[in-house]
């Protein structure tokens, strides 16, 4: 099982702010829990099932253990955990 962390590249309020995924929301909610994140922060939206992080938490995260994936880089892996987060996010409710 693995938690991943995307591009810190989505502006919002002046910051940069990154996806955390990963293979189940167990594990998700889980790695959440470790960097501090309320679980009333998790989203599950269209975008899929996943928490928002800004830049110095997906250091962070990266330093717990996570995956850092890049949508330049790794294509054909953010597609398959973007597609792994939308069908997660489907049944689960914040």
């Amino acid at each position: 099982m693995t938690v991943y962390v995307d591009d810190a590249v989505w502006p919002w309020r002046g910051v940069r702010w990154a996806h955390l995924m990963a293979d189940t929301l167990d594990e998700l909610h889980a790695f959440a829990q470790r960097l501090g994140i309320p679980r009333r922060a998790f989203q599950n939206k269209t975008s899929g099932a996943h928490y928002d992080v800004d830049t110095a938490m997906r250091e962070r995260a990266i330093a717990l253990g996570a995956v850092a994936i890049s949508r330049h880089r790794d294509r054909e892996l953010v597609h398959a955990v973007i597609a792994n987060a939308k069908a997660q996010g489907r049944g689960e409710r914040p």
